[in-house]
């Protein structure tokens, strides 16, 4: 299995098999906390090989720098079954995100875990901007 992409973006769209994103992001700023962002997704696009064929559970989990999950996590079952010939098959798991409250500046951790064990991670800062005096 391959991990081709995984990121957090401002949307996401599977379209018959094409992982579509819009504006891959790792930071938010904001004016004050907590923090809103209106609407976001974590996209994944996995590459299975035909060794690979059958169920796997997949877990995408946002946390805190102290562990703590931000939202609830992610947790779904594929079925990877080849139809034809191919050596490989893709696959697109998209979580959307709306109004994700973060309630503290620093760093946060998307991360993902297939059949039980921890594949990946990619971070999230989240900071305070600096307000412009007049």
């Amino acid at each position: 299995m391959d991990i081709e992409v995984f990121t957090l973006c401002d949307a996401a769209t599977d379209s018959g098999g094409k992982l579509n994103l819009l504006g891959a992001f790792d930071s938010i700023f904001t004016k004050s906390l907590p923090a809103v962002h209106p609407q976001c997704a974590i996209a994944l696009r996995l590459r299975f090989s035909r060794i690979e064929a059958g169920k796997h559970k997949i877990k995408i989990s946002l946390i805190d720098a102290d562990g703590k999950p931000v939202v609830a996590p992610f947790d779904a079952e594929m079925n990877v079954a080849f139809k034809g010939g191919e050596a490989s098959l893709a696959a697109n798991v998209i979580m959307n995100l709306q109004r994700l409250q973060v309630r503290e500046e620093g760093e946060y951790s998307i991360d993902l875990a297939i059949d039980g064990r921890h594949e990946k991670s990619v971070p999230l800062l989240v900071k305070v901007a600096a307000q412009k005096k007049n």
